[in-house]
């Protein structure tokens, strides 16, 4: 027996015990069943309102509990006068810091009396002979004070409640994972084990391409990831969320992105967090891939010769190592459950004959395995929107990176790559003074291009887009191995300019037959004939094409027998380039009105000879002459914006072309309608806002439609812009401000913009806690819209109590209920909900609330009766892609 339980056997309850009372007040009646129970800080009794011991009777106490505990140690024991003093008064002070404990009765007993011991204050020092003395005594008071805890009335009720919900938490998920997984054979269930470490390693790294081509630089995806945006497209007004918020409890979805927007590292993420079952860091929103098993199947691999693979060769299509261990039928035994995430990755890199087959192959699949979720992704035009449709897809569309995407995408990249300090920030300032770089910083495959160009040439940066491309040409083909002196192994030297013709071939190739991939055999025979015109070249094409392989950092062989670009962008720049010289024109301005076409035109605009320029925007607008009548979404439309987007890489345009150009974008600025606002800006890019008017003579709805289009190009220059809209008298324009913060740096907007728009009726939209924090600092707000994910101690702690009077929760509003939280803003009176609140906590009385539900454009507030509110249509609905934050809200006459 230790000395403390040696110390606890001598020193009787019956002695200790009316001590151990005095140092909390008298309890009161009940369980103690309220949503935060009472801390051990509120029930000690030399603190708070029932203050009943002071300091010098908790220090007389202190001392009596110490004299008791050493005279019972007997005979020859019992320590020096001094010595009971100072363990008194080391005593004491660990029972004060009672007072500071953050914690209730029941989480102090389920510590146990060693752990809750350590959690009181103690001395800095004690002498040698009280040493001995100290801890066993504290040790018996910890475990006399735990049982006076156990002993209070309210203590088993609400160990019990504690036990139930823990209960309800595991029965829940056990059910969730025994639905899912069933009972697999002990060899399928050895292999998954297997699968999910493989499909974890191998999914778990991307490779910085461009800094070290020698050995390729890999990034965590943990650390690389950075979680962006998408909006439902079937939405008449989509707000952008986390993607995993808007994935959340959908099985089918069709994932739309163009070049280098993420796609691709979405399905890494959603593979290596299924296959890792982390459950805290899949969250509420994705606990539909708890038990979920892993197909990731990039369609350029597993596709050959027009046919998708079964079931059974899933792993042997994407060249599995482990492909040939898996058991018999495991694959189909999987899908058969309805266990399996399916994640097909790229409808836009196979050819469109191909398209519909893999479309057959699909519909079959799903229809033999129904259950499982899908996720399909693609280039924005690759297939027709309804495509999967009559499927049950979902259509979500990956938004733009916005500032601070930007911002914490250029910081993860220069720490994964080991960046001199102060480079990151200056890439960031670099970026967001000019616009023509911020509108290069779009997505994260050209984020990641500035970071890796801005590192290689010491803080410079090109201005454009063509300059761009060149300059990482030039690093990664000439650059880095002369500098480094690295020299290749088979004794090939081939200069840029050859590489860049040879590559050129390749992607012309691949752009003429509308493929993303090409058979090793087809580069072959292209390579051959270019090299007969180059009789430098002293090799055969198959170590040429092995040196562009391993040397080059822009080709690489997916798959045995395959051979592609490491991203589609530069295929596109090089095909760009051959068609040019090559003056293969009639083939571009066939293909210029499909969206995987537009960087291929842009860049031939860039890289042409003052008439091929002509000849191209000529071309571009040829058929657009009475373009005031034609709706958005026709061709017109797209081949106008797109040659006005073309400007901005001419470096030199004939006055009567240019002219003509801006007449004829003249008929969508301002635009009229909120689709021809969005058109604008993702078409026309920074160039738009030069054509775009200030407020004056415009209509509310017009003004409007300016703010949506500066708004989604997301520059410095968008947001100096919109200054001259910030003082604009209607609540339809300042609403739209006020919800468009969500474009901008969260500080630079609520300076420029928020701050000096009229509060008068103004609901203003909070889509994350950087928003509200910054509305506190400039004093809080009336009116308050909360659009992103919340729970409610983050309103409690981010809104400024004393200001709030109107409450919106909207989408993102979940797995909470209203109650008595909202106490805790006493000016409080409306609360607007998307929906009518379950059984919860009680709504405060003095509090009104109306249902919004998210589902309608305008539907009327209804105090909240217990009865579903009239739905109705506004007949002047805006079909702004922008929630209706702060549209006056009537009853329709009756």
């Amino acid at each position: 027996m230790d000395a403390s339980a040696a110390l606890a056997a001598r020193l009787a309850s019956a002695v200790v015990a009316p001590l151990v009372k005095k140092l909390f007040v008298r309890e009161s009646e009940g369980a103690g069943l309220v949503d935060r129970p009472v801390r051990i800080s509120g029930l000690v009794s030399f603190r708070g309102e029932k203050r009943t011991l002071g300091e010098r009777d908790l220090r007389g106490l202190a001392a009596e509990l110490a004299t008791r505990a050493t005279a019972s140690r007997g005979p020859g024991e019992t320590p020096a006068d001094e010595v009971r003093e100072e363990l008194a008064d080391a005593l004491a002070l660990a029972l004060h810091s009672l007072g500071d404990l953050d914690m209730d009765d029941v989480q102090a007993v389920r510590l146990g009396p060693e752990e809750f011991a350590r959690r009181l204050a103690r001395p800095t020092a004690l002498s040698a002979a009280a040493e001995p003395y100290y801890e066993p005594l504290l040790h018996t008071a910890a475990l006399h004070i735990l049982d006076f805890f156990t002993r209070r009335s309210g203590f088993v009720a609400r160990t019990l409640v504690e036990q139930t919900r823990s209960i309800d938490r595991l029965v829940a998920r056990t059910d969730l994972l025994l639905e899912r997984v069933g009972s697999p054979l002990a060899e399928d269930t050895r292999f998954e084990q297997r699968y999910a470490e493989h499909i974890a390693r191998k999914h778990s790294e991307l490779t910085i391409y461009g800094l070290d081509l020698n050995q390729a630089r890999e990034w965590r995806l943990d650390a690389a990831y950075v979680a962006l945006e998408a909006v439902t497209a079937a939405d008449a007004n989509p707000v952008p969320l986390p993607v995993e918020a808007v994935l959340s409890g959908r099985d089918r979805v069709l994932l739309r992105g163009g070049a280098g927007s993420g796609k691709t590292t979405l399905v890494q993420w959603l593979a290596v967090t299924t296959a890792r079952q982390p459950y805290e860091e899949i969250g509420e929103h994705l606990t539909q891939l708890v038990g979920r098993v892993p197909f990731v199947l990039p369609l350029r691999r597993v596709v050959r010769d027009g046919s998708p693979p079964t079931p059974g060769d899933f792993l042997h299509a994407v060249r599995s190592a482990i492909a040939g261990a898996q058991p018999d039928g495991w694959a189909d035994r999987v899908l058969g459950s309805g266990r399996a995430l399916v994640l097909i990755d790229g409808i836009d890199e196979i050819p469109r004959r191909e398209r519909e087959e893999t479309r057959r192959w699909l519909r079959e699949l799903m229809g033999d395995f129904p259950g499982n979720l899908w996720v399909v992704t693609a280039r924005p035009s690759a297939v027709a929107e309804d495509w999967l449709a009559d499927l049950g897809f979902a259509e979500l569309a990956l938004s733009p990176m916005t500032r601070d995407h930007v911002t914490r995408f250029v910081r993860r990249w220069h720490t994964a790559a080991d960046a001199p300090a102060g480079l990151a920030d200056a890439l960031l300032a670099a970026v967001r003074a000019g616009s023509d770089l911020g509108g290069l910083a779009v997505n994260p495959l050209m984020c990641g291009l500035l970071c890796a160009l801005h590192r290689e040439r010491n803080g410079f940066l090109p201005q454009s887009r063509k300059d761009l491309y060149e300059a990482a040409l030039r690093m990664l083909l000439e650059r880095r191995d002369t500098e480094r002196g690295v020299r290749a192994e088979d004794g090939l030297r081939l200069s840029s300019e050859t590489q860049i013709l040879l590559l050129q071939k390749l992607a012309h190739w691949m752009i003429r037959n509308d493929r993303a991939e090409m058979d090793r055999a087809d580069a072959l025979a292209q390579l051959a004939r270019a090299l007969v015109h180059m009789a430098h070249v002293e090799a055969p094409p198959e170590r040429v094409l092995s040196h562009l392989l391993e040397r080059s950092g822009l080709l690489r062989e997916p798959a045995v027998g395959r051979v592609d670009f490491v991203h589609r962008t530069f295929q596109d720049y090089l095909g760009a380039k051959a068609l040019v010289e090559e003056g293969d024109f009639p083939l571009l301005l066939r293909n210029a009105g499909r969206d995987q076409w537009e960087d291929v035109v842009r860049m031939a605009v860039a890289l042409g000879r003052p008439a091929e320029r002509e000849r191209i925007l000529r071309e571009l607008i040829g058929r657009s002459a009475s373009a005031a009548d034609v709706e958005p979404g026709a061709v017109f439309l797209r081949e106008a914006l797109l040659a006005a987007s073309c400007l901005e890489h001419a470096t030199e345009v004939a006055p009567a072309t240019r002219q003509r150009i801006v007449a004829l974008t003249s008929h969508f600025i301002p635009p009229p309608h909120a689709n021809w606002a969005r058109h604008l800006a993702e078409v026309g890019g920074p160039l738009v806002l030069g054509l775009l008017p200030g407020p004056e003579k415009l209509t509310s709805r017009e003004a409007v439609n300016v703010v949506v289009t500066a708004s989604r190009v997301a520059t410095d220059a968008a947001l100096s812009f919109l200054t001259r809209y910030r003082d604009h008298p209607d609540l339809v324009v300042r609403r739209q401000l006020a919800w468009d913060w969500y474009h901008f740096d969260s500080q630079e907007y609520a300076d420029e913009i928020i701050a000096h728009l009229d509060e008068t009726d103004l609901y203003f939209a909070a889509h994350n806690s950087d928003h509200l924090r910054a509305l506190r600092a400039m004093g809080g707000r009336d009116r308050i819209q909360i659009v992103g994910l919340y729970r409610p101690r983050d309103l409690v702690e981010h809104i400024d109590p004393d200001r709030l009077t109107h409450l919106w929760l909207r989408r993102g509003y979940v797995n909470f209920e209203p109650g008595e939280w909202l106490t805790a803003f006493p000016r409080l009176h409306t609360l607007t909900l998307p929906k009518k609140p379950r059984r919860g906590p009680a709504i405060p009385s003095h509090i009104t609330v109306e249902i919004v539900p998210e589902s309608y454009r305008a539907a009327v507030p209804e105090r909240y009766e217990g009865t579903v509110p009239e739905r109705y249509e506004d007949p002047d609905a805006d079909p702004d892609p922008d929630p209706d934050s702060n549209r006056e809200r009537t009853r329709p006459d009756r």
